[in-house]
This record gives structure tokens, sequence and C-alpha cells, in this order.
């Protein structure tokens, strides 16, 4: 069975509401259940001209077309908005933020700077959020620097140490599910220039490992990192 969403549907799932927050282009216009309130990050937003990861200029590319969802289990809360871009983080967010906040945010586009703005991240005030980046995508330090100053952030977990952050910009590695071969900078790496000369990525071989999340509908959530078998217990706050 095939489902084309629009922004305010419900995906059916039981135990969970999954409301769609974006699709097509278009973004979600009634406020959920207790969000609505003005955005105080809309006033200094600046919109872009340009990706300022692929140089091109912006337009209707299929990362506008991104489905993003809001999800509930009781009273826990999770957003993944998919590759929804800065712009549109804006349509969404603003002038009144429509979401509300979330306990756990999954970044945008892997954790890159055309998407995750203030308007977006910082409204949301997520207790966790969780970077699906790889070693060369994702996690540049202008993109880190919105994700870690995010108010209300207790941490922050990667799927891979990034190269374009370096450690300057990045977590403990008890939070990073995957180490690479190669030393890590200290300085973020500047990302090659595509093209035919352009270095193949480091490979990444062997066991590939996974962040959990595990929620409760009382709100409480556990974070575990597969390759260390560290957890974290989150308990249920009032929002």
């Amino acid at each position: 069975k095939h489902t084309v969403v629009k922004p305010g549907d419900r995906v059916p799932i039981a135990g969970l509401d999954v409301r769609v927050m974006s699709s097509a282009g278009e973004t979600v216009k009634t406020p959920l259940p207790g969000a609505g309130t003005r955005n105080p990050y809309c006033a200094t937003f600046k919109p872009h001209t340009v990706n300022p990861v692929s140089g091109q200029p912006v337009g209707n590319t299929e990362d506008e077309q991104s489905v993003g969802t809001h999800t509930t289990f009781g009273k826990f809360r999770f957003v993944y908005l998919g590759d929804l871009t800065w712009n549109k983080e804006f349509d969404l967010m603003c002038p009144a933020n429509r979401i509300g906040a979330a306990d756990v945010f999954l970044v945008s586009r892997h954790g890159q700077p055309s998407s995750n703005s203030e308007v977006l991240v910082h409204a949301l005030r997520p207790r966790v959020i969780i970077t699906n980046n790889g070693p060369r995508k994702g996690g540049q330090p202008d993109a880190m620097r919105i994700l870690l100053s995010s108010p209300g952030l207790e941490d922050l977990w990667q799927i891979h140490f990034s190269f374009l952050g370096g450690q300057e910009y990045t977590v403990p590695g008890i939070f990073v599910a995957n180490s690479e071969q190669a030393a890590i900078p200290v300085a973020p790496m500047t990302p090659p220039q595509p093209g035919a000369q352009t270095p193949p990525a480091s490979p990444h071989d062997g066991t590939a490992y996974w962040i959990k999340v595990s929620a409760r509908m009382d709100g409480s959530f556990t974070v575990t990192n597969s390759r260390t078998g560290f957890m974290k217990a989150y308990s249920a706050v009032n929002r």
C-alpha cells in the first residue's frame, strides 16, 4: 500500500501518535496541542540564498520535499524532519513554534549547516540530539555550534566521529557509535571540492554500531551506544 501524506496527516501506528509536519514542499499550519507560542529565534533568522554545503543556489530540490514527522509515545516526544532545509525550517517554525518542545531530535540532513537552524533546534529545546552523520558528511562547525548551544540540551550523540568537525566540534567518544581507523584531527577538516580529484572517503570496515533510544510512556527514556555498551537514562520531566 502506498500513501502520499500531507502536512497535518496522522500515520496510523498502534501505540504512537505520528503526525506529518512537512511534505511535498509544504509545512503544517496548525500548531500541535500545547504548541503555538511565539518563536523568538525568528527575529534573527537569515535565509539561505546559496546552499552552504553544495554551493548551489537554494531551490526546489528533493530536500525541500522531505516528509518530516513528530512522534509521541505517551509523554515522550521525538522529532525527525528528514532533509528539510534551513529555509523550510523557517516556514515551519515561524512566526509561531508549531511543534513545541522535544525530548529527542534526530538532526536533519545528517547534521549539516544547510539545515538545523536556531529557529528549529533552539525552539525545540531538545534534551537529547542524535546526529546521523558520516565521517565526512555532517558535523561541520557551523552546524555543531547551533546544536551544542541549544537551550536545555543534556547530551549530543553521534553515529560517527566527524572529520569535518574535528576534535574541536565533537563529543566524548563514549557518545559516538563508530570510531574511525584514521586519527581524528584536532581542527576541523576543510571538505574537498567535488570532482574527479576528490579523494575517496575513508572506508568503514568491520562492524557497524548503532545508537538506540528506548522510550517509556511517562516521558523517560534511555540512549545506548552499541559500540561501548554505555547507556544513559533520562528521567521524565514536565515541559
